[in-house]
């Protein structure tokens, strides 16, 4: 049998920090935090409130969430992000940098001083939340460019055609491609042609908004959704992409091949029944540009 000294060393022990916590927030107990590459000493808490310690908004949260744990009587598990900005009145308690907790809260049989507590322990999982962040930008991400993929288009301009049916906020899409990028990859080399192909995706990091979604489809051939923006104005940034371009991929040309880009221009309207009927009508003003001569700009 384990007896209460026994007991009181092992939650001394445990790497994780665990906090008896009254229903008002205040810190009854403290066990545990002995992995001290994530923990401080949180010895000091014992007798303060997440009032006193946490600001107005995180600390209530915690207190919703010890609400919940009590009336529910079930283990509760939640998610958290805690940062210097979220503590006051006690630095050394606050992380440098932002750090994500997973909270498990379970409500106790016990009371103390007449009021009711919980067990609350927190897990540090910032590296797994990092990771789970990394791994959806990959899945976001094309890998040449650096720019968005087809996925994630996709889903930003399922978005934007819903803002327009609720709430008619415009959105404008720009597809194009390269000219003559055949004709570079065939006597220079893929190489060659991946070097223009990133130097495009340079030149739209280069003009476009943060909220602009720049995505690369596949080959040499990309779309950008350009969100609160009408015709007029998304010809405008066709215009500026086509002349960086034209500065920037010279130095791509061989002999009488001039890598150039060709833009089709268009705009969510009220006929279109989705998104795909908006990139339809892009991809024909597309082809418009391409078979008009190339090098050029053409609205649909």
């Amino acid at each position: 049998m384990i007896n209460i000294e026994q007991m009181a060393i092992i939650l001394d022990a445990l790497p994780d920090p665990a906090f008896i916590i009254s229903r008002s927030g205040k810190y009854v107990a403290v066990f545990g935090g002995r992995d001290n590459r994530y923990y401080h000493d949180g010895s000091g808490l014992v007798g303060t409130y997440i009032s006193d310690v946490i600001k107005p908004d995180k600390a209530n949260l915690f207190m919703q969430l010890i609400d919940q744990a009590l009336t529910s009587g079930n283990l509760l598990i939640e998610e958290y992000e805690l940062s210097n900005r979220d503590v006051k009145g006690l630095p050394d308690y606050g992380p440098e940098e932002p750090i994500w907790f997973e909270v498990r809260i379970q409500a106790l049989s016990f009371s103390v001083d007449e009021e009711d507590v919980v067990l609350w322990v927190a897990s540090n999982i910032s590296a797994r939340h990092n990771l789970e962040i990394k791994l959806k930008e990959l899945s976001h991400t094309d890998q040449l460019t650096g720019l968005f993929n087809r996925r994630k288009l996709e889903h930003d301009l399922a978005l934007h055609y819903e803002s327009y049916r609720r709430h008619s906020i415009q959105t404008s899409i720009l597809m194009f491609d390269l000219d003559n990028l055949k004709k570079i990859n065939d006597s220079k080399g893929h190489h060659v042609g991946d070097e223009a192909i990133r130097a495009v995706a340079d030149i739209l990091r280069l003009t476009l908004r943060k909220t602009d979604c720049a995505c690369r489809l596949g080959g040499d051939e990309f779309v950008v959704a350009l969100p609160n923006t009408g015709c007029e104005q998304a010809i405008q940034f066709a215009k500026r992409i086509h002349e960086h371009s034209r500065k920037e991929l010279s130095r791509f040309s061989i002999d009488n091949a001039h890598v150039t880009v060709s833009i089709g221009v268009t705009t969510i309207t009220p006929e279109d029944c989705s998104y795909e009927d908006t990139i339809k009508r892009a991809d024909l003003a597309l082809y418009k540009a391409k078979h008009g001569g190339k090098n050029r700009i053409v609205a649909a």
